[in-house]
């Protein structure tokens, strides 16, 4: 069983985190961070669903938008000078 969610979903997935879980996205984050070393990403959602009594396509949401955030900052910005 897949999931994964389109793009719409994720979006209203995770707007609506913090009303389901009572919860804001950082807080999901730093749990993340501090929980076991899980390098799936599918054991890391069930890990979180299991661990928070999550909903598990608010677990993947959380993850999945983990992941693309900490992606995300893995990029250098690029510099005033244009390099």
């Amino acid at each position: 069983m897949s999931l994964t969610h389109s793009p719409e979903i994720h979006a209203k997935l995770i707007e609506r985190v913090p009303a389901v879980t009572g919860r804001e996205l950082p807080e999901w984050f730093d749990a993340l961070d501090k929980g076991p070393s899980l390098l799936r990403c599918s054991d890391r959602s069930n890990w979180l669903a299991d661990e928070y009594d999550l909903p598990h396509w608010y677990a993947q949401a959380i993850v999945t938008e983990h992941e693309r955030r900490r992606r995300n900052r893995s990029i250098p910005a690029p510099r005033r000078d244009g390099t």
